[in-house]
């Protein structure tokens, strides 16, 4: 997609875009050195403010939990490495946590403009974006949070584990889900689908335009 002010922002269902990017890790290509793997990239304004802290100690916290999915959890600001760096040991020293993965370094602002994070208002700043790329390198969730607000990982986590049902099931998923009021923890089949009685032997429920079953 491209803005106004000709950004260009990968939307869903695009390939993520090859960068070259420095981290606190080392040198990376992406999305080549994940290939096979899921990743979160994660986008924070400045290193040492409040919001982007919180979000970067629950993060390491729910970090097994992404792991348990094949997932891998990027960060990135536009701060120098040694700004985060010093951010990093701050943050473990006074939580008593490992950030265990790598956050990505950008003074120069070139990631920022491949990815669309710069805010609209403000070139000066980058955006709480969030980027959810599947094992093929294509972007299956894109979002931006204002900066007052952090993200809630339990969503991030159900949107995770959902498409990947999605993808070994080949159904879909309701409002909620896995808590849906009406359905609980069950799968939606396509209209086509539901018509044509093409899907698994478990019991289909439901009209053919609002047709389900357990997983």
């Amino acid at each position: 997609m491209t803005t106004e002010n000709n950004v260009n922002i990968p939307g869903v269902g695009e390939m993520f875009p090859d960068l070259l990017v420095q981290t606190t890790a080392g040198d990376m290509s992406l999305p080549d050195d994940l290939e096979g793997k899921w990743f979160l990239f994660f986008s924070h304004p400045a290193d040492f403010t409040p919001v982007c802290t919180s979000e970067f100690v629950s993060f390491a916290r729910a970090y097994n939990d992404f792991k348990e999915l094949d997932c891998e959890i990027v960060g990135y600001s536009q701060d120098d490495l040694e700004e985060h760096k010093k951010w990093l040991t701050a943050m473990e020293e006074k939580f008593e946590i490992e950030i265990p993965f790598p956050v990505i370094a950008d003074p120069e602002k070139k990631v920022a403009g491949r990815l669309g994070l710069f805010h609209p208002c403000n070139r000066d700043k980058t955006l709480r974006a969030t980027y959810l790329v599947d094992s093929t390198g294509k972007i299956r969730l894109s979002n931006f949070y204002p900066p007052e607000l952090g993200r809630g990982l339990k969503e991030l986590l159900r949107v995770l584990k959902g498409l990947q049902i999605s993808d070994k099931h080949e159904v879909a998923l309701p409002a909620d889900w896995p808590n849906n009021r009406d359905l609980g923890g069950d799968v939606m089949i396509s209209p086509q689908k539901a018509k044509e009685g093409k899907d698994s032997n478990v019991p289909l429920h439901g009209d053919w335009w609002f047709c389900h079953r357990k997983l």
